[in-house]
């Protein structure tokens, strides 16, 4: 399995558990206020990127007020913060590239941030453009396995479609193009074929092996950066043992 898998799925697990959600719910509101503001208004129907990021907030069981008070404060009806959105490059552990996607009020803080969490746990930012070129943005979902017959899948997927079914591991990723992820979403979803995963991402066109100290380490990287307030997601081109993905 694809490292991107591996990270996107062992996020959903520990969120299970340990799920943050205050952290979660304000990258989340970040979100919806910037789609409302930016991708075409506050009706979802018409505006994919606020449709997609609602459901992640309805998937995280945010209250449908917060919601509401989010998309009314991106389309100006409630006064709302200003947030800019950036994107940083870099490299962690053992050369393994990092796409970190920021939504901030405060730009220069969000990059001291972000260059000190690089510095402190093996990396280093880079220059725009470093790494970026090394990903390609798609529609990603991925399916437990045993969750749905495999034929029925792939099927169902590639008709509606879908760029590619891979099987991996525990699970099933079905890759699409940006336009053909919400048929491809919605197709599946007819089928009543659940998905771990449901997003438009950044997937590497090639993974860097990584073992032991520098696997490890590049976990810690990946969680910090993930746990700072003015970062959104976090992108890596990285393939981490299983054992070590269990373990930190």
């Amino acid at each position: 399995m694809s490292g991107h898998s591996k990270w996107s799925t062992i996020k959903h697990k520990k969120g299970a558990t340990d799920a943050k959600r205050g952290k979660i719910f304000s990258k989340l509101i970040k979100e919806i206020t910037v789609a409302a503001r930016m991708g075409g208004g506050g009706d979802p129907a018409s505006n994919p990127r606020l449709r997609t990021a609602i459901q992640a907030a309805k998937n995280e069981n945010m209250p449908k007020d917060n919601i509401e008070r989010a998309v009314k404060k991106g389309t100006g009806e409630l006064e709302g913060v200003n947030y800019e959105e950036s994107i940083y490059e870099g490299y962690g552990p053992g050369g393994a590239a990092i796409l970190v996607e920021s939504l901030s009020d405060n730009k220069n803080r969000a990059v001291a941030d972000i260059r000190h969490i690089f510095s402190k746990h093996g990396g280093n930012l880079g220059e725009n453009g470093c790494v970026s070129w090394m990903f390609s943005k798609k529609g990603y979902l991925v399916v437990e396995k045993g969750a749905a017959d495999e034929e029925v899948l792939m099927e169902t997927a590639i008709d509606a479609g879908a760029e590619d079914v891979l099987e991996g591991g525990d699970n099933i990723e079905v890759i699409t193009t940006t336009e053909d992820f919400e048929p491809v979403k919605a197709a599946l979803e007819n089928s009543s074929i659940p998905c771990l995963v449901a997003e438009i991402t950044m997937l590497p066109q090639s993974t860097t092996n990584l073992q032991g100290s520098e696997a490890e380490q590049m976990i810690r990287l990946m969680d910090t950066l993930e746990d700072s307030e003015d970062v959104q997601k976090v992108y890596t081109n990285a393939d981490i043992p299983d054992d070590v993905m269990d373990v930190v």
